[in-house]
């Protein structure tokens, strides 16, 4: 069997690998959502979901820093990671001690499609691969309706905020709103420069920092022109199985800005 990841690097097996390690939280939901419970050896600190693999399989680190000490007793045969959640350090040390690696690159949602098809028949779980692909596919989120201005936080302190080239930025669009941001990846703004973008709306995730309540006043006063709004960081930022909400919470999160300005 000869498969190619996102990266290009193709990589050759016997069989579909049975001993599995996701470095990637959304892809190990995903795994899960295939029924791969007893090919999965191990998977991150940040990999929560299912809550029973998250307490139970083997956690070899988080995703920026993998213990190869942790990994390699546990003896893969495929380690599957991201080329933005995981370090290209970390990856190459990976590939060195002689364990295939398969590198995704999800960038908009047909990207996340792409991965869920390849993995699918790498796996030989393509039938369920193809049914949620399937099923995301009727589900598409874009609600056809004029976007509200928004930028959307990835960081506090300093604010740093999802550009163009990204898989929020995608999410964003489909949800309705148009990203303020039109430079790539994750820049850092000054509040003058968001300022300047005249945001109608900044939505703030539960990760990768986790903004709360607690932070909505200092945020509020920087911002006086601004709604904010707490949204879950999960719906906009995982690939995978996670996808399947993304349409029923647009709506909802549509319904509470449209509730909330007319306060």
């Amino acid at each position: 069997m000869k498969v190619t990841d996102h990266l290009g690097i193709a990589l050759e097996f016997d069989r579909s690998p049975q001993r599995i390690v996701s470095l990637v939280p959304s892809i190990t939901e995903w795994l899960w959502d295939m029924g791969l419970e007893d090919r999965v050896v191990g998977i991150t600190k940040f990999c929560v979901r299912p809550d029973t693999w998250y307490r139970n399989k083997p956690r070899i680190g988080g995703t920026k820093q993998v213990h190869l000490d942790r990994l390699l007793p546990l003896k893969p045969d495929l380690v599957i990671a991201n080329k933005e959640e995981n370090d290209a350090s970390d990856v190459e040390a990976i590939r060195a001690a002689g364990i295939p690696v398969w590198t995704s690159d999800v960038r908009t949602w047909d990207d996340a499609l792409d991965m869920m098809h390849l993995l699918g028949e790498l796996l030989d779980v393509s039938g369920r691969a193809a049914a949620l692909n399937m099923e995301l596919k009727q589900s598409d989120p874009n609600p056809g309706i004029p976007p509200k201005r928004a930028a959307y936080a990835v960081w506090n302190e300093p604010l740093m905020l999802a550009g163009t080239d990204t898989f929020i930025h995608d999410i964003l669009a489909r949800l309705g709103f148009e990203n303020v941001v039109q430079t790539t990846r994750y820049p850092a703004f000054t509040d003058p420069e968001l300022e300047a973008t005249h945001p109608e709306v900044l939505l703030l995730p539960s990760e990768p920092f986790p903004f709360a309540e607690k932070h909505l006043p200092a945020l509020q006063a920087r911002f006086p022109n601004t709604q904010l709004v707490l949204v879950d960081g999960e719906v906009f930022s995982w690939y995978g199985s996670r996808m399947k909400h993304v349409r029923a919470y647009g709506e909802r999160l549509r319904e509470e800005l449209k509730v909330k300005s007319e306060e």
